[in-house]
């Protein structure tokens, strides 16, 4: 479940290839007037997303400019932590998070290098770096995915903040150590105090909320009824259903003003050591080119985040909800305390 099947992902390849001479233009030129002086031939990729997704997005790539790519695929946090140790000695020359928490903490560090501000302007200001070191490239919500045989509708929070009343005990997944949840706990240290955070958390642990690894895994449970709640991001319900209609689960927004409706983006950003010129920038903006930002929206269920390119059907309008995201640039700079207080707040089990 934590990534789309292998056949819509080689029927997302064919119509890029297609567009390839299209893309190829968006990218700066074809593939002989990207080989410029300050265009490297191949650059290194650490891709905090999955191979299955990334993979055919980047062979486009290569066949429309020319620039092989080399990617290591892993965690976010752990490809992040490993560029803190590499160092300026690092081989990445592009670095892609799942989440901009791992972005945050590299751009507080300064390792990664300004993007132009015509790469950045791609995307609504929200969605990207306040210093125009990182820009996303697709969106996701945080949900209450329920299951429908379990769960009246009536009986669904308005605000994440309910979910520690008596009336959630015991029924309400999280995945304390995935990176969007923490993502999620740092918006919420943000906008409410580290105080009322680590009370919410405390109240999570005392209604004994599940404990499970990622988001997948907490739809999964929900749709066997094994848990009747979870906090998730909308996708992970929405490949559900695409795989089995039949499935009992159920994704509730909250509304755009509340935490719990945080737009969580995965990002993109060039490496302040790369040494590849302008390579590491052509990926970005293949990455946010009509063609792959479809791809996202059709085979991860993602939002795409390219002004005029369409949601997958039946999500709320992103829009809605892009006036009440926080300064992602803060994430970053919260997260090791964040991970901290997740520990204090005993809700890891």
């Amino acid at each position: 479940m934590n990534t789309p099947p292998l056949r819509y992902l080689r029927r997302s390849l064919a119509p890029l290839l297609v567009v390839l001479a299209l893309v190829a233009g968006a990218c700066g030129g074809d593939a002989e007037s990207s080989s410029s002086d300050d265009t490297a031939e191949s650059i290194t990729l650490y891709s905090g997303r999955d191979e299955e997704l990334v993979q055919p997005l980047l062979d486009a790539f290569t066949e429309a400019t020319g620039i092989e790519v080399e990617p290591r695929y892993a965690d976010s946090a752990e490809l992040a932590l490993l560029i803190q140790t590499e160092g300026d000695n690092s081989p990445a020359d592009v670095f892609i998070s799942q989440s901009p928490g791992a972005l945050g903490l590299l751009a507080g560090e300064d390792r990664l290098a300004p993007l132009p501000d015509d790469l950045v302007g791609l995307v609504d200001a929200g969605f990207a770096a306040s210093d125009g070191t990182w820009v996303g490239l697709s969106g996701r919500v945080r949900v209450v995915v329920y299951n429908a045989d379990l769960v009246d509708a009536s009986d669904l929070p308005s605000s994440v903040l309910e979910l520690t009343g008596a009336d959630y005990a015991g029924r309400v997944a999280v995945a304390p150590t995935n990176g969007s949840f923490q993502d999620f706990v740092t918006a919420m240290r943000s906008e409410l105090g580290d105080e009322a955070t680590l009370a919410w958390l405390e109240g999570l642990a005392a209604n004994g909320a599940p404990n499970y690894p990622k988001n997948s895994a907490i739809v999964e449970a929900v749709g066997r009824g094994e848990v009747e709640m979870g906090l998730v991001n909308h996708y992970y319900n929405l490949r559900a259903l695409e795989a089995d209609p039949s499935v009992a689960s159920v994704n509730h927004f909250l509304p755009a003003g509340d935490v719990g409706s945080l737009v969580i983006v995965t990002g993109g950003a060039v490496l302040a050591s790369s040494d590849a010129g302008s390579a590491g920038e052509e990926l970005l903006r293949f990455l946010l080119s009509e063609e792959a930002q479809g791809s996202f929206s059709s085979e991860t269920q993602e939002y795409p985040l390219l002004p005029g390119v369409d949601a997958p059907a039946g999500l709320p309008a992103l829009s809605g909800y892009a006036a009440d995201t926080i300064d992602y640039d803060l994430l970053g700079d919260g997260l090791a305390g964040t991970i901290e207080l997740i520990r204090e707040s005993g809700i890891e089990q």
